[in-house]
């Protein structure tokens, strides 16, 4: 028996495990979607933009542990999609994007909606293919969900041209994978381990600099178990918050250029930065020729290209995080380092996360009061990009009930709100959060006609301070209060009378209440700290009741800055406190 590409398409996805596909149709997928028909165990969530797909995918993936799937069609479906598989490669996120492709006698022939997708993507994805034939449709399918979640995951986009995908073949599906010149690495290289161990014996001031690689292999009890034997401080990337409890008494904070000052701090006295699952990004480190100056340096990562590659490392581990640390611990004493915990705990104490709000909502006190709100909940925290991430990643508790996804790598607003709708599709039995900013919210605000239409419960918590805060931020420190383009509330009759005395600015657009009204769920406006519980409460309470994703404003001031800061290029001697 002979079945179609498109027939083999469905058979892939149910030997792969797939239960979601986030979809939008096209002409060259539209054949594919017949062959789905059939399969009514693989749900189809439809977007209102590829890009909102392409993230859903990634949100999904991130919250299950389980490789997302999206697909659409060729031209502009595929090039929508480029951000996504940016950001997921960017994270490390396993996704496998598919998309339609017109017939091979018509490629490179400018035909309608064609569009060299694979020459687009390739060095924005972990691996990308077109599929010529149809007997090599399975192989290629498997390959790609095995290249996905294998070593350090990433995106893989798959072409699928629509002649090959109509051509009949073999029914059969492979079982095993054997890629030439691609065997991730799955061992822990001891003596290089050992070396490690006994320069950690060794030092005075040791640190655990962790990363996203540590969340990524599921290693959070076992970091934290290390933590604790060997009584080492540990200070996190922005990715690798939560990989141990953010409220553990060795948990410093995080490094970089919004991190605290006791973090930065440390790895600037350290005498030896212990490096897990972290690529040492330029966030992290400022001016590297000043990077933590007294230290030896240890890093352990899944990819040997990460490796020594913008920081000079004295031991190179390559290897998954969670075996890494399994071994460690197998093979160390317990240590103390009390006096070093000790002095870097002061730091903390001298200069304390904090906030100190003279109008408008407090940054800080949305964060808290979700929380409080959400202290006995199992809840996914979905960040979108700027100022309101780096606040909910200074002050969001996480733990193992309470997780932070977020876009580190690329920093690509608009990422909030379709990935939590990604991650509450993927673990419905989790609250779901989404903190957005007024301006990243509006990037994909489509989306949430994908969220009402999926009957999501979810709370969606925008910090309005009508401007793009974080490069206001900048204007604000580092261009003299020269603010361009920076104020989402500025209309063309504005120029040349903004903060002029007795000018008036005019009314914000959109109004998010209405918004939240004009897709069929309801909205709330907060203007003061004294209204955030109840109103978080009752919009959580308005979502699980009628099965609604709800909208919660906060008014925050615009001349609220995300603090400490390390200007880019700068090292921690220039930190603003």
């Amino acid at each position: 028996m002979k079945i179609s590409g498109n027939q083999l398409f469905a058979t892939a996805m149910k030997k792969e495990g797939v239960d979601t596909i986030f979809a939008y149709p096209g002409g060259m997928v539209v054949n594919l979607l017949d062959a789905l028909y059939d399969h009514p165990g693989i749900d189809l969530v439809l977007p209102r933009h590829e890009q909102g797909a392409v993230h859903m995918a990634d949100g999904y993936a991130r919250a299950t542990g389980k490789v997302g799937v999206c697909l659409v069609t060729s031209g502009p479906g595929a090039t929508n999609l480029v951000t996504g598989i940016a950001n997921a490669n960017y994270d490390s996120i396993p996704i496998v994007c598919f998309t339609g492709q017109v017939s091979e006698n018509l490629i490179g022939n400018d035909a309608f909606q064609e569009v060299d997708i694979i020459g687009v993507t390739r060095h924005v994805a972990k691996f990308v293919i077109m599929v010529r034939e149809r007997e090599m449709l399975a192989q290629r399918i498997k390959e790609a969900f095995y290249i996905a979640r294998s070593g350090k995951p990433g995106p893989v986009l798959v072409d699928l041209p629509t002649d090959v995908m109509a051509e009949l073949g073999s029914t059969s599906y492979p079982t095993n994978v054997n890629i030439r010149g691609y065997k991730p690495n799955k061992g822990v290289h001891m003596g290089q381990l050992k070396k490690a161990i006994t320069m950690m014996k060794r030092a005075k001031k040791p640190i655990f600099l962790i990363g996203g690689g540590v969340n990524l292999a599921g290693a959070q009890e076992e970091m934290t178990t290390l933590a604790a034997k060997l009584e080492v401080p540990v200070i996190t990337t922005v990715m690798g918050r939560g990989a141990i409890n953010t409220e553990h008494p060795l948990f410093i904070g995080d490094i970089g250029m919004h991190g605290s000052y006791a973090a930065n701090r440390a790895a600037n006295e350290a005498d030896l930065i212990f490096a897990i699952g972290c690529r040492f990004g330029d966030r992290v480190t400022g001016d590297v020729k000043n990077f933590a100056p007294r230290a030896k340096i240890v890093h352990i990562d899944i990819e040997s290209a990460s490796i020594s590659r913008n920081v000079t490392v004295d031991i190179p581990i390559v290897a998954d995080a969670k075996a890494a640390i399994e071994k460690i611990i197998s093979h160390t004493q317990p240590m103390t380092h009390s006096r070093w915990v000790k002095e870097v705990k002061s730091w903390d104490q001298e200069h304390p996360l904090a906030m100190d709000v003279k109008e408008g909502v407090s940054p800080q006190k949305i964060i808290e009061t979700l929380n409080e709100l959400y202290a006995d909940r199992d809840t996914i925290y979905t960040a979108d990009v700027g100022q309101h991430q780096m606040w909910a990643s200074q002050y969001l508790r996480l733990d193992p009930r309470h997780r932070l996804y977020q876009s580190g790598g690329l920093g690509a607003m608009g990422f909030g709100l379709p990935s939590a709708i990604g991650a509450r599709i993927g673990m419905p039995e989790k609250s779901v959060v989404s903190i957005n900013g007024d301006g990243g919210f509006q990037m994909n605000i489509q989306e949430m006609a994908t969220a009402v239409c999926q009957e999501l419960p979810m709370v969606i918590v925008i910090f309005n301070n009508t401007k793009l805060g974080m490069v206001r931020q900048m204007q604000t420190l580092f261009c003299k209060k020269r603010y361009m383009i920076t104020c989402l509330a500025s209309h063309k009759s504005c120029k040349g009378k903004c903060g002029q005395p007795g000018y008036e600015c005019p009314e914000y657009t959109p109004n998010f209440v209405k918004i939240a009204e004009a897709y069929g769920s309801k909205g709330y406006r907060v203007t003061e700290d004294s209204q955030l519980a109840d109103t978080i409460l009752e919009a959580r309470n308005y979502a699980e009741a009628n099965n609604k994703p709800v909208i919660v404003e906060c008014i925050v001031s615009p001349d609220e800055l995300v603090l400490p800061m390390i200007k880019g290029g700068a090292s921690f001697d220039d930190i603003l406190l």
